[in-house]
């Protein structure tokens, strides 16, 4: 920069004085204008080459010296980079040695809190220990006073108890000499009187007992019925609660139980029957205690199986259908049954309830069969014997009437019977043949007797309920026989083919209170020696008469 102010200067120097100098002389001003010039610009050329180099060299220098900066530039970012990177390890280093002292101080605060709830805990179980052992060191105590008692109280009552034995020693040959009886006569004379005493009171609990029993019974005999044919695996009771139904295939099973079961919640709803769909092959079961609801059921499941057409509204119009074709069938087999037995002029409400009795069976016997047996025998002896053989006939055939809907509603069958005999307005002989068919000897008319022989032989022929003819008569003698046996009896009779035994006594060597334990006795003893089919009932009849003639 200092040579080219020179520069600058000479050159500006020159220009002022170069017409200073042609005034004074123009030749020997140009002559040293000339060599000035040749000079200036020698020395100009040799500054500006001076100039140049240096400049060079400066460039040259500026470049090292900003090389030099470039790279001090980059070992200061390189420094500044570590730097900050050892600044940053060191935080986080910080930072988790300030996270692991502060978790261990709050683990150590909570190791100091269980340490004190531990303390307080086993303080305060001492506390209970301590309170125990002064409880148990109290009740000691008391023991022991309640044992010093006791030991003397039961001193006492040695001492008693040997001066009773003297009292009574004494007291008992003071009764035996007021008494003029030895001690053999007088236990004997006590002992015969408690025993009369027991019997009295024997027979009493008897009667009770037998009454808590009755009660009990029937509450227990549903159960147990229950529970028993459940556990039955037999063919009969396989046959009348159940029926098997083919199908064509196994893929018909999905259709009978329709989209999430729809068919056969519809389908049970409607019959009242469990539809049961397990592994048999190409069958299906219905199960159903009622035999027409099973039957119909059948009909409907067969019908929409052969159909195809299975959804909830075809079923309800095939239940309907079966049902009205049921009470057809129904109807038929009781006209079928009046016809055959040679009944004429029943209602058809009693034809309907005959025709029910088809699908009703009584130990294992059809009962509609056993009726049409029934008033064939009656017709057959009031001929014999010169009675009314229609009505005979009627009375035999309409009998067990009260059996076609004795499931369905309380009473007994005999009470059924005679209540429908009643609305239908059967003839008196009807009514009263329906109600003592089971005790004639109750009865009013002659048709009763005769229907319950016909009832008896019907149900006791040879295959009709699995029992021998001669079999049942010597049930019936051993059942007698075995009542006859014991002492007060006057006579036996066995009735309702062997359902029960009426014992007749003898009222002056058999009390009211004996009659009951005598019953009690002839039950054990025919439960004892006897096979029978159902239950038989003991009655005792003891009957006291007084008769005086006046004159």
């Amino acid at each position: 920069m200092t040579v080219f102010v020179v520069i600058l200067a000479l050159l500006v120097g020159l220009a002022v004085a170069y017409p200073l100098g042609l005034s004074r002389g123009q030749a020997r001003r140009a002559e040293l204008d000339d060599s000035l010039q040749r000079e200036a610009l020698a020395q100009a050329e040799r500054i500006r080459s001076e100039a140049e180099a240096q400049a060079q060299s400066l460039r040259a220098e500026a470049g090292r010296i900003r090389e030099d900066a470039s790279r001090l530039y980059q070992e200061a970012e390189v420094r500044q980079a570590q730097a900050t990177q050892q600044r940053d390890a060191a935080v986080a280093d910080a930072v988790r040695e300030r996270a692991d002292t502060a978790r261990e101080r709050e683990a150590l605060k909570l190791d100091r809190q269980e340490t004190k709830r531990e303390r307080d805990e086993l303080k305060r179980e001492i506390e209970r220990v301590n309170r125990r052992a002064e409880q148990l060191d109290a009740r000691g105590d008391r023991l022991s006073h309640q044992e010093e008692r006791l030991e003397a109280h039961e001193k006492a009552l040695v001492e008693q108890e040997a001066h009773l034995v003297e009292r009574q020693r004494s007291v008992e040959l003071k009764l035996y000499e007021v008494a003029a009886l030895t001690p053999d006569q007088a236990r004997e004379q006590l002992l015969s009187k408690i025993d009369a005493e027991l019997d009295e009171e024997k027979a009493i609990r008897v009667r009770s007992m037998q009454e808590r029993a009755s009660t009990e019974a029937k509450r227990h005999a549903r159960h147990i019925i229950a529970q028993a044919i459940q556990r039955s695996a037999s063919e009969t009771s396989a046959a009348l609660s159940v029926s098997v139904v083919p199908i064509p295939s196994d893929a018909m099973k999905g259709r009978i139980i329709g989209r999430e079961g729809r068919n056969i919640r519809a389908f049970e709803s409607l019959t009242g029957v469990d539809l049961i769909i397990d592994d048999t092959p190409e069958a299906v079961i219905l199960s159903s205690f009622n035999p027409v609801r099973r039957e119909v059921a059948r009909h409907v499941l067969e019908a929409l199986v052969a159909d195809g057409r299975i959804h909830p509204s075809r079923i309800e119009e095939m239940v309907h259908r079966a049902q009205d074709d049921m009470k057809t069938f129904i109807y038929s087999q009781g006209e079928e049954a009046a016809s055959s037995s040679g009944v004429l002029g029943l209602k058809p409400g009693l034809v309907q309830l005959l025709g029910r009795m088809y699908f009703r069976t009584s130990y294992g016997q059809n009962v509609l069969k056993h009726s049409v047996q029934v008033a064939h025998l009656t017709g057959i002896m009031a001929a014999e014997l010169g009675l009314d053989v229609n009505m005979a006939r009627r009375a035999g055939l309409m009998h067990d009437v009260g059996k076609s809907i004795d499931r369905e509603i309380e009473g007994t069958h005999v009470d059924i019977g005679v209540s429908l005999g009643r609305r239908f307005g059967e003839p008196m002989e009807v009514i009263d043949a329906i109600a003592h068919h089971h005790d004639p000897e109750n009865g009013e008319t002659l048709y009763s007797v005769l229907v319950a022989a016909a009832d008896a032989i019907s149900a006791a022929r040879p295959g009709a309920r699995r029992e021998e003819l001669e079999s049942y008569i010597k049930r019936l003698e051993n059942l007698e026989h075995i009542a006859v046996s014991f002492p007060g009896v006057q006579t036996a009779y066995a009735v309702q083919a062997g359902r029960e035994v009426r014992v007749l006594v003898q009222p002056e060597k058999v009390s009211d209170a004996q009659a009951t334990l005598l019953a009690r006795e002839i039950a054990n003893r025919i439960e004892q020696d006897m096979e029978y089919p159902g239950q038989v009932q003991v009655t005792v009849v003891r009957e006291s008469r007084a008769v005086e003639v006046a004159k």
